[in-house]
């Protein structure tokens, strides 16, 4: 089994540019997992890992082969190489190293009834890894992020969706393209935003449906409002008038489960 004891040594140096660089990660098409429980995620989601990094004195071979697949190829770091590379304080002693996927909205499989959660422009990876946990914890049928601010294996997404990156389908694409396709398949748009909107617990979410979430510091673009079924807003009774992002999609997203039946 190949050795690696060396920060210096090349491959680490391009694995650290794979934390470091959204254009290392095109480039390679490639990105890093850490820990157990989302290399196991990735793997049934479908996520191929091409190499595990592991420090043998903080877990045994016998657990990394388990998260392994055929074709992994295994190789032994040290803690110094390790620490190089990890990006959470306190974690397991393993990396995958896996290819990512294109997250087009043409892959995704939908069933006749959808519920699907959209976030435009999303700017704070922490809040969009949070969307991501509300939507596996819900069992949506897709997150579609419009217009990115960032590609999604971030790191920071990575690590806040503690894994459900690769538990949900997620697509992502322009907000013109995704409005395209949302009406494509006949799904209701409800857009929360302040502008011309009714309180969010009066739509009626049974039905084919996208719940649409901004930005906090100014909300959804104008293309938004123009496509939408119906604008829907949270009522406020303090003194701001907004809340975080993926506080207020978890709002939407439980009220159209509460409707559904759960």
């Amino acid at each position: 089994m190949k050795q690696i004891s060396s920060t210096q040594n090349p491959y680490i140096k391009s694995l650290v540019q794979l934390q470091d660089k959204a254009k290392a990660r095109r480039q390679s098409g490639t990105f890093l997992i850490e820990g157990q429980r989302e290399i196991m995620l990735a793997a049934k989601g479908g996520y191929t890992a091409e190499t595990i990094l592991f420090v043998p004195d903080m877990i045994r071979e016998s657990q990394v082969r388990k998260l392994s697949q055929p074709d992994t190829e295994l190789i032994e770091i040290s803690r110094d190489v390790y620490q190089k590379l990890a990006y959470r304080d306190t974690t397991e002693g393993i990396l995958a190293v896996a290819k990512t996927k294109p997250l087009s909205l043409d892959d995704l499989k939908l069933g006749d009834n959808p519920l699907i959660m959209v976030a435009e422009a999303t700017e704070k990876p922490g809040n969009l890894g949070a969307i991501l946990r509300t939507a596996d914890a819900a069992n949506l049928d897709a997150v579609i992020i419009a217009n990115p601010k960032s590609d999604m294996y971030n790191p920071n997404i990575v690590r806040s969706s503690v894994g459900c990156l690769f538990t949900n389908q997620i697509a992502t694409g322009s907000t013109a393209e995704v409005i395209e396709y949302l009406k494509s398949k006949g799904i209701s748009i409800y857009c929360a935003t302040l502008q011309d909107s009714t309180y969010y617990h009066t739509q009626n979410y049974t039905t084919p449906t996208a719940l649409v979430v901004g930005t906090e510091a100014t909300g959804l673009t104008q293309e938004w409002r123009d496509a939408s079924t119906k604008n829907i807003i949270i009522p406020m009774q303090g003194e701001i008038d907004s809340m975080n992002v993926s506080v207020a999609a978890a709002i939407l997203i439980f009220e159209a489960k509460r409707q559904r039946g759960f």
